[in-house]
């Protein structure tokens, strides 16, 4: 296998088992949890989710002067640069947008308030009364198009902040090319690898995984099948 191909097959192996965690996430909130240390379930997946949830500033956009919104962050709290394009290939320090958490306005005085996330009918129909309207203690918004409609249009710039999830980065085994077909690992601070971000607990669903992926290339079924009976054992044995 090439360094290329085991990029790829790195980075898909991955978003795999990322994706996973909230399908596994939305079976245990339906069965009851042990009530101990290191034994919640719920605990545990959320606690492999919490590597990429991170946080940023939105950013006002008054170009439809009748209609402002809020464009999502572009850097996050630890200098990641967020893209929403997902066809964007994606270069160093920069990773893919994945779901949008709480959205929280700050006022002058006291502590962050959130907002309130309506669907399209509700955020325009609630502002038709005094009763309802969305006001600086009670504000709400609107998500759509990776953008932010909030009300009221009141809330100050510099105050609206995002908690999201974004992707795994992108796998990436720097190399250089030795004598012959060979490939020599760069593992300077500078070369450009970028390692699996995944908990460590996931290492045997990793080598599973690229083995799986790695038969299918190679086109040797025997690799295939052995993975594929170890990766259903694994899942049977994490959901018994």
């Amino acid at each position: 296998m090439t360094p290329p191909e085991f990029n790829r097959i790195g980075t898909q192996v991955q978003l795999d088992i990322f994706e996973q965690y909230f399908e596994d996430l939305n079976q245990q909130l339906r069965v009851p949890q042990a009530d101990v240390d290191y034994a919640d379930r719920q605990m545990a997946i959320d606690e492999k989710i919490s590597i990429f949830k991170t946080t940023g500033n939105a950013i006002l956009n008054t170009t439809i002067a009748n209609n402002p919104y809020w464009d999502l962050p572009v850097v996050d709290l630890y200098g990641t640069q967020i893209v929403y394009n997902q066809l964007t290939p994606l270069t160093a320090g920069q990773a893919y947008f994945y779901k949008l958490g709480t959205v929280t306005y700050q006022a002058v005085v006291g502590l962050p308030v959130e907002l309130q996330r309506l669907q399209r009918n509700e955020f325009y129909n609630i502002q038709k009364s005094n009763l309802t309207a969305s006001t600086l203690g009670f504000p709400t918004y609107l998500y759509e198009n990776n953008k932010l409609f909030i009300r009221p249009t009141t809330v100050a710039a510099n105050t609206i902040s995002v908690d999201f999830l974004r992707k795994p980065k992108d796998i990436q085994w720097a190399f250089t090319a030795g004598v012959g077909q060979s490939y020599i690992f760069n593992n300077s601070p500078t070369g450009g690898s970028v390692n699996f971000e995944l908990s460590s607990t996931e290492q045997t669903s990793v080598i599973l995984k690229i083995l799986l992926y790695a038969g299918i290339v190679i086109r040797d079924p025997q690799i295939v099948q052995a993975a594929s009976q170890q990766i259903q054992q694994e899942e049977i044995n994490q959901k018994s």
